[in-house]
């Protein structure tokens, strides 16, 4: 059965896109595939599973998804290749009304993500971190603060001055996420495709290419008809990663009590869709070779749909409400746990080099004892 067609972009928004992109760093144009096509296009695109990059990522939200609702977006990630690194995530945001002294940071990047029928601004403060420090961190019950840097937990107090802080914050994961980089032949630039692995067995693929802000017309034309050659659906509902992940698990805490690390079980229900390609373009999509069919939404930010983010409005504002995960359906025991195998599973014991087993995160809030005042002060 055909995906619901996603709705275009009018000539305002458009317009207020084109707008936000003269003052923005990069541009990201991003496509889900529809669950029914991911063999195909795996084998239209010529992925490869073996040569994917393997990650964990990790959310940081109350149960009631309080950052979320302001359009903050905290995590961690664990990487095969490129190692540890967090992140704090601002959106919606207008480039030309950030502090300069937040645009001269290094470390501050401001992207504008489209997909099909909707966009996205957001100023991301990354941070990487020298040694890895995810899996020590919070499997040893240790303050999560330890794992963002100063310029981060100011930039997270500035825009959550009454909280909460990160002391606050329940831990959202882990989720597996298989990553590829590749140079499909006939596309004159790098396509990267996201596998998003939910421990319910649902997956999310998302295709998507970067590139400068003055070229996003054009690349987003070479992929859009790159894909469509390939018989690539771009005009289906998009789905939003982030948005999804964050609301799978905070269900999962709604469901276990307060727990911050209970075992995952019915996917959420209705995530709300995402997207916006660059006039008329479609944002590219791409999923895992041949393999089991895998999916992805947006990458880390939750794009407003149909309407175009940034118009000077505070951060979260208009934002679709954030749907209860799990709307009425008991935890399901047998659900499949990708993690479980990489032994990060929910409850999981960890076995660890010399026979020593060592317990999963535990099941209370990360860093609760900590002061306030430690979110502006390294």
């Amino acid at each position: 059965m055909p995906s619901p067609a996603t709705p275009k972009l009018s000539d305002a928004e458009l317009g207020e896109m084109l707008g936000l992109l003269e003052d923005a760093d990069s541009v990201e144009l991003k496509l889900t595939v529809p669950d029914s096509d991911y063999r195909s296009a795996a084998a239209e695109l010529g992925l490869d599973p073996l040569e994917a990059e393997i990650r964990q990522v990790f959310f940081f939200d109350t149960p009631d998804l309080a950052l979320d609702g302001r359009g903050i977006v905290v995590r961690a990630r664990r990487g095969q290749r490129k190692g540890d690194d967090s992140t704090v995530k601002l959106r919606p945001v207008v480039p030309s009304e950030l502090p300069d002294s937040l645009r001269a940071d290094p470390d501050v990047v401001v992207e504008v993500d489209a997909l099909p029928g909707g966009f996205v601004c957001s100023a991301s403060y990354k941070h990487a971190l020298a040694k890895p420090m995810v899996r020590p961190t919070l499997l040893g019950g240790k303050p999560i603060r330890k794992l963002f840097s100063k310029g981060q937990r100011a930039f997270l107090a500035d825009h959550t001055p009454d909280g909460p802080a990160l002391e606050d914050l329940a831990v959202l994961g882990p989720l597996l996420v298989l990553k590829l980089r590749a140079r499909p032949e006939g596309l004159n630039r790098k396509l990267v495709a996201e596998l998003w692995l939910f421990p319910d067995g649902t997956r999310i693929l998302e295709l998507s290419t970067k590139g400068t802000p003055d070229m996003a017309l054009q690349i987003g034309g070479e992929a859009r008809a790159f894909l469509s050659e390939r018989g690539i659906d771009l005009e289906g509902e998009q789905a939003t990663k982030t948005r999804k992940a964050l609301e799978f698990f905070a269900g999962t805490l709604t469901d276990h009590g307060s727990s911050s690390r209970a075992p995952v079980s019915a996917p959420v229900s209705g995530s709300a869709p995402v997207s916006a390609p660059v006039s008329g373009s479609a944002p590219v999509s791409a999923p895992v070779s041949g393999s089991a069919p895998v999916s992805a939404p947006v990458s880390g930010s939750a794009p407003v749909s149909g309407s175009a983010p940034g118009s000077g409005s505070a951060p979260g504002s208009g934002s679709a409400p954030v749907s209860a995960p799990g709307s009425g359906s008991a935890p399901d025991s047998a659900a499949v746990d990708p993690l479980r195998d990489l032994g990060m599973g929910a409850g999981v014991e960890q076995q660890e080099e010399g026979g020593q087993r060592e317990p999963d995160v535990p099941q209370q809030q990360v860093g609760e004892d900590q002061p306030r005042k430690d979110l502006g002060q390294a």
